[in-house]
C-alpha cells in the first residue's frame, strides 16, 4: 500500500509538472500575442499620424504657429436669468434660425460653457473629462457675429480668448462637409468639436475611446443649455464626412460634433 500510494504520489506530481509547465507556455504565448497587437496598434496610429501630417494638416500643439490673430473674448458670466430646471424643461434641438447675428458676449458665454475654465489655477472646466485630461478642441466658424471678423476659430480656455486660424466666412463649407444640412449655413456661427484621443488613451488605453465619446455629450448639453439660457438654440449635428471637416480646420482632430448656434426662428 505505502508503495501503491508513493507510485501515485509519484504520477500526480510528474502530471502537475507538466500542467506547470504547459500553463507558463500557454501564458508566454498569450503575452507574445498580446505586444504584437499592441505594437501593431501603435504603428496604424503611427502611420495614420505621418499620412494626416502629409496631408498638411497641424497638429494641435503646433496650432499657435498658425495663428493670424488673438481675439480677447468678454468675461463670462456667473448668473443667468434661467433655472437649470426651467432650461432643461424648455431646451429643443433648433433648426431654423432667424437672420440677426450673434453677438460676441453669447459666443464668449457659449464657449465658456462648453470648455470653459471654472477651477483655481486652470484646471477644472465646465463640462466633466475622465481623468482630467481634457481631450477636446473647440474651433467656432463664424459668420455673422458682432465685431468679429468671419473666420475659423480656435478657442483657448486658459485665457477664454479665441485664435483666428482662417480668415473668411466658411460656414457654407462646413454645411457641405455636414451633407448640406441648412442649418449648418444658416446659424450665425458654429462650433465643432474636435477630440484628440491620444491624451485620454494615454492613461486608460482602449477604454479611453469611449470616456472621449462620454464627455463630448456633456459638452452638448452644456452648450443645449447655455443656448437655452441666453434665448438661443442650437443642435448637436453628427452627420457629415470627417475628413472633410478636418481638412476645413487644417487641424489634426478627430471631429465629433458640429453645433450651430443662433436666435431661432419664430
Amino acid at each position: 500500500m505505502l508503495i501503491e500510494s508513493a507510485d501515485i504520489a509519484k504520477r500526480v506530481g510528474s502530471r502537475s509538472g507538466s500542467n506547470q509547465g504547459l500553463s507558463l507556455a500557454i501564458a508566454f504565448v498569450v503575452i507574445v500575442v498580446v505586444l504584437a497587437l499592441a505594437l501593431g496598434v501603435t504603428d496604424a496610429r503611427e502611420v495614420e499620424r505621418t499620412d494626416r501630417m502629409e496631408e498638411g494638416l497641424v497638429p494641435v500643439r503646433d496650432l499657435r504657429g498658425a495663428v493670424r490673430a488673438e481675439v480677447a473674448l468678454p468675461a463670462p458670466t456667473g448668473e443667468g436669468t434661467l433655472s437649470v430646471e426651467s432650461a432643461i424643461g424648455s431646451r429643443r434641438s433648433v433648426r431654423r434660425f432667424d437672420e440677426e447675428p450673434a453677438t460676441l458676449e453669447q459666443l464668449s458665454q457659449i464657449l465658456w460653457a462648453a470648455q470653459g475654465v471654472t477651477g483655481e489655477g486652470g484646471f477644472k472646466r465646465a463640462a466633466p473629462s475622465a481623468g482630467a485630461k481634457y481631450p477636446m478642441e473647440i474651433f467656432v466658424i463664424a459668420g455673422q457675429v458682432e465685431g468679429l471678423e468671419p473666420g475659423i476659430y480656435w478657442y483657448v480656455p486658459s485665457g477664454h480668448y479665441i485664435n483666428l486660424l482662417t480668415p473668411g466666412d466658411h460656414r457654407n463649407e462646413l454645411c457641405e462637409c455636414a451633407l448640406s444640412q441648412e442649418w449648418v449655413r444658416d446659424a450665425p456661427f458654429s462650433l465643432v468639436i474636435g477630440g484628440v484621443y491620444e491624451r485620454t488613451m494615454e492613461k486608460y488605453d482602449e477604454r479611453g475611446v469611449r470616456y472621449v465619446h462620454i464627455e463630448v455629450g456633456a459638452i452638448a448639453e452644456n452648450v443645449y443649455l447655455q443656448a437655452e439660457s441666453l434665448g438661443l438654440g442650437t443642435t448637436l449635428v453628427g452627420a457629415f464626412y470627417d475628413e472633410s471637416v478636418r481638412e476645413l480646420l487644417r487641424a489634426d482632430v478627430s471631429p465629433l460634433g458640429i453645433m450651430p448656434v443662433g436666435m431661432p426662428l419664430r
